[in-house]
Order: structure tokens, then sequence, then C-alpha cells
């Protein structure tokens, strides 16, 4: 009888409602714990990760004997820290002082305490060119000094089985004295999704209004719907909500992969020509999404083929959240922990690609 394979242990710091730790434990890990500001983020998380330890605290009134106690031991740390402070024009003395590396240097102390095997950064893809690459090549100094190899690459989660374009600047450090260094070209990509593969079997509840739905009885078309799933086929924060009919009418002159462009101009309290090309756009259902944004009345895209915003749950889906992740909040709250969220199937193949080196 052969063993069964360890269980590697993952804390999620700045985990907002869990989207790296869900890809992670899709992939095999065990998510011991979440740390996050946000009371609504950490509820979803403690919802979905009933077994974690989760925080809702600011990080750094969180001392370093109790994170030792909770968290000693852990193989993987991630998360997505803001690291706007770090410029030549503020050098090494005063970065460590900046509000805005704040958050960072709390990341870096609770990686130099845990002393974990590999940690991950999810940022924003200007990171690696900002001010000429300083930033980046600072976050290598300051995880090399801990002996961590550090490597990085923007990728894009389309290249991972996610209906959508969304390209984040991932940071990995591997520790190991034999100059082990990740490699992001091992990663493994899938075949791309569309936007009708992770919405289509939704649309016969265009009329259903709100409240809890059923997809017992609707065909899965493709093998994303059947990652999507719930084994009861019960279907959460699905509510079906119009916009005011002036906007209808507007998103009405949109066709799929339009915007704003398409709408007729008396339509318009102003004849603005300088709005974003995102404005009004309507997502194209044989394509990817765009990249999904934390608004709802104010946000940039459209249902392919209905005059409104997606249903929460219908950007969940595009950010490759399955059915039975759950979201707890208000519809605004929720809206926004979607859209800040890490698409959980970019984190697996991360974290299938992490695990060669935790062997």
């Amino acid at each position: 009888m052969s063993k069964p394979k360890p269980k590697y242990t993952v804390l999620d710091l700045f985990c907002g409602c869990g989207g790296i730790s869900k890809g992670f434990q899709h992939a095999g890990y065990n998510i011991i714990g979440g740390i996050d500001f946000n009371e609504d983020a950490t509820k979803t998380f403690k919802h979905n990760f009933k077994d974690a330890n989760v925080i809702c605290a600011d990080i750094s009134q969180i001392h370093d004997k109790d994170a030792f106690d909770m968290f000693h031991g852990v193989d993987v740390i991630v998360g997505g820290p803001p690291c706007q402070g770090f410029s030549t024009a503020n050098r090494w003395q005063k970065e460590k002082d900046d509000p805005r590396n704040k958050l960072f240097f709390e990341y870096l102390r609770f990686v130099k305490l845990l002393n974990p095997k590999v940690v991950m950064i999810e940022n924003v893809r200007g990171l690696l060119t900002r001010d000429n690459g300083y930033a980046i090549d600072r976050i290598q100094t300051l995880l090399g000094e801990m002996n961590y190899n550090v490597s990085y690459k923007v990728i894009n989660a389309s290249d991972y089985g996610v209906p959508q374009n969304r390209k984040r600047a991932i940071i990995i450090g591997v520790k190991d004295s034999s100059k082990n260094f990740f490699d992001f070209n091992k990663l493994k990509e899938k075949n791309k999704v569309t936007v009708k593969d992770a919405l289509g079997d939704l649309y016969s509840f265009e009329n259903n209004g709100i409240g809890v739905k059923s997809l017992q009885g609707i065909d899965i078309s493709n093998p994303y719907q059947r990652y999507l799933r719930r084994s009861d086929n019960i279907i959460t924060d699905h509510d079906i909500i119009y916009p005011a009919e002036k906007v209808q009418k507007r998103i009405s002159y949109v066709p799929q992969g339009g915007n704003w462009q398409n709408v007729p101009p008396e339509l318009w309290k102003n004849n603005r020509q300088n709005r974003h090309s995102s404005a009004y756009k309507r997502l194209n259902e044989n394509e990817a999404s765009c990249t999904i944004d934390t608004g709802n009345a104010h946000s940039n895209y459209f249902h392919p083929l209905y005059n409104r915003i997606p249903s929460i749950r219908e950007s969940a889906r595009l950010q490759s959240f399955p059915d039975e992740f759950e979201f707890i909040g208000s519809r605004g709250s929720k809206y926004k922990q979607v859209g800040n969220a890490v698409p959980p199937l970019m984190a697996e193949a991360i974290a299938d690609g992490i695990k060669e080196y935790l062997k």
C-alpha cells in the first residue's frame, strides 16, 4: 500500500476572500491560515476554509510570538502586499519608513519569523518595470538576504484555464542553498476558455430574478463547467438585476466586443470623446473576458447577451471560482472581493509548479 502524498501547508497574508488559497487547496495543499484587515473578506475566507486559523486584523498588530505559535512549520507563505514605496527617490534609509511599504515589510517579518520553504508574492505587472526595475531589484535583495533565490514573471490568467485576460506579476522565492530558482517556463498551460464556456449554462435563468437557483437538469457543455459545478447543482449570488433604463438603452446598441463608441451620441448627457475604451464594453462570448474589476454599478463590462453587468456569480466564474465558493457580505462587498482576488486556477498552476521545489 503506497503512502499518501504529503499535504504541504500554506499561510495566506493579505488573503482577501481567498483566491490564491482556493487554487492551492485545489492543488492539494492544506490552508492553515489567512490574515486580512477586511472583515467581510475574512468572513468569506473562514466560510470556505473552515479549518484555517483566520485573523481579521492589521497585520502589524500581530505579535511575533502569537504568529509563531499559530503558524510555525508552514511550508509556503503567499500574498499580495503593496510595495509602491520602493523607488530610487526613497533609497534604503527611507523605504522602511514609507507608509506605502509598511505592509510589505510586515510580509517580510512573517517570512523571517516562520522561515517557509517557498514564498510567493502577487502584484501589479508594472512593479517589474517601475523606476527602471528598481522596485523588483530591492525585493530580490531583501528576500535574498533571507537566503531565497528569487525569480519573477508577468503571467496571464487566460493561459491557465481562466476565462479572463488578467496579467499579474508573480514573484517566487525558493529557500535552497543549491541556487535552485523557480522555473516559470514549466508551468502547465491549459486550453483557452471563453466567456460562453463560463456563463452559458446560466443563460436560462435570465427571467428568474432574485434568489438561490439550481442547475439540475441543465447540461454541462464543456470541461470548464464541469469544474465549476457544485455536486448539488445549487447556484448562489446569481441575482438578476438590471440597471437604470437609460443605461440599458445605451448598452443595447453595443455589439459583443464593442464599447461606448457604439452608443448614439444623443444618448449621452454630454458629447465627450475621451471615454476609456473599457467604458460600456460588452463581453464577447467567443473570447476571454476583460479584467474583472471591483465595481458593481460602476463596472466597465456588460454581459455578452443581456443589458446588464454580470452577476456576482458570473463575475466569480470569470475569475475561476467554482460554484461551491460562497461569498459573505453586501452586494457591493462581494463584487469587491471577487474583483480583488487572484484567479484560483492561475494560483493552482503556480501551486502545482511549487510542489517540485517542496519535494
